[in-house]
């Protein structure tokens, strides 16, 4: 829980590395892994080296790919209980987490998903809204300020909300 949160919330790079070793033994075989979970979930446009997304040589991904990534967590609604609150704490209160997704804030219906930032990729967000059953996933990369990745995923999920709908579709036997 504890390095969930740290991951999730302020973009802890060393609980992501302390979840890596645990998990597989190292960051590169950690790496490896999700290099093949992401070709299993058709993510054509990436390839990881480390697992913390800082900048390295050799690791890159695309909107559209980080997108497939964000719709794959959205499968596993524990996600939520850490990308979708304000603030947490550790340690009985004595370390406070505040979440790097300022949407969580001032988006109605948002529930996460990520923030990120580097001096090669800039500002980027994958940012997961629901409303009325409909749940939209919004990726920003490469925005000149974290400002800017708010205000762009906030204008792409008003959009989506605005112009579409979930529609039931009868099962095949009714047909």
């Amino acid at each position: 829980r504890a390095l969930m949160a740290g991951m999730l919330l302020p973009s802890g790079n060393d609980a992501a590395n302390a979840t890596a070793v645990y998990v597989s033994g190292s960051i590169p075989e950690f790496a490896r892994l999700m290099n093949i979970r992401a070709a299993v979930i058709g993510m054509k446009d990436t390839h990881f080296v480390n697992c913390n997304g800082l900048d390295a040589e050799g690791h890159y991904s695309s909107a559209y790919d980080i997108a497939l990534m964000s719709r794959e967590l959205m499968k596993h609604e524990d996600i939520f209980r850490y990308t979708g609150i304000w603030m947490d704490s550790l340690r009985n209160g004595a370390f406070t987490l505040a979440n790097t997704n300022k949407l969580i804030r001032s988006y109605s219906g948002i529930t996460g998903l990520k923030t990120g930032s580097t001096g090669n990729a800039k500002y980027c967000l994958s940012a997961t809204a629901e409303r009325d059953g409909m749940e939209l996933i919004a990726t920003i990369m490469a925005a000149p300020s974290s400002k800017e990745r708010f205000a762009d995923a906030s204008v792409l999920l008003n959009y989506g909300f605005a112009n579409y709908t979930t529609v039931s579709c009868a099962p095949d036997e009714a047909l």
